[in-house]
């Protein structure tokens, strides 16, 4: 038996795995080999799509991939879905309502391997051609093919709160990410990276007492909490930081080497 058999970490992408300048370091790497090669399970939980994740790697993910907060994790190694929970129709009367009363926010859907927008704004031209997304514009959300992973509606600073509040008003279910923002993040209700976590440990068979995770935003402290071990960035969010176990190095010091440090201390 190997020292880390039917352990689990998941560990966000942005601001975590990767430095500021968007590199994953030699350290880390080779401290994610070791944990691979000692029997763990190694992978990422983001808020990107599917769409949006360009970066697996064997080389460091050895599991599926959490995609949109949760909503999805995708077994790049054997090209399929492990799960999908998406939004379905129930999230038509919702889109629709910002459409109507927020003609000139964006609102960006997302099913598993296509994505369609309403109202195309620079800012979120720029969202899709940045990541190498193709689209297609819209007039109405059953013109786009469901389930979607998550809806994006981006707005001002201004406005976000007021759509937050429509949203509010017209149902719970999709349900969103609070945020200061220009965008906003939409998913099913009850889906999160905490709630993605677990069902990618029972599809795994890894016992949430073996479950770690890694973030430093807001959108991780549901996975952070979930967790039997919260490992927080010391140069995180706030938000983050509060449900921290563990405060390790800066994502640019080597946060996840730092991570499978302590764990190889732990399982001796």
């Amino acid at each position: 038996m190997n020292k880390f058999d039917k352990i689990l970490i998941t560990s966000d992408f942005d601001g975590t795995l990767k430095t500021d300048e968007g590199v994953i370091t030699k350290e880390v790497r080779e401290a994610i080999a070791y944990f691979i090669a000692e029997g763990g399970y190694f992978t990422v939980s983001t808020g990107r799509t599917y769409q949006g994740f360009h970066l697996y790697d064997p080389g460091y993910i050895n599991a599926p991939v959490l995609l949109a907060n949760g909503a999805m994790a995708y077994d790049y190694g054997k090209k399929n879905i492990a799960f999908f929970d998406g939004i379905g129709d129930e999230g038509m009367a919702a889109v629709r309502a910002v459409r109507d009363n927020f003609p000139l926010a964006s609102i960006e859907m997302y099913p598993f391997n296509e994505t369609y927008a309403i109202h195309l704004t620079d800012d979120t031209e720029r969202h899709f051609t940045d990541q190498f997304i193709e689209f297609s514009v819209v007039n109405d959300p059953m013109e786009a093919k469901r389930p979607w992973q998550k809806v994006m509606i981006g707005s001002d600073n201004e406005t976000s709160p007021e759509i937050q509040n429509l949203l509010k008003s017209v149902t719970d279910d999709p349900a969103f990410l609070p945020t200061t923002g220009s965008f906003i993040e939409v998913m099913k209700k009850g889906v999160d990276k905490g709630t993605g976590l677990y069902k990618l440990a029972g599809y795994l068979g890894v016992p949430r007492e073996r479950c770690y995770a890694v973030g430093d935003g807001y959108n991780d402290v549901e996975m952070l909490a979930a967790a039997a071990g919260a490992f927080v960035p010391e140069n995180s969010a706030p938000e983050a930081l509060a449900v921290a176990t563990h405060i390790i190095r800066s994502n640019n010091n080597h946060a996840v080497a730092h991570v499978i440090e302590i764990l190889d201390k732990l399982y001796k």
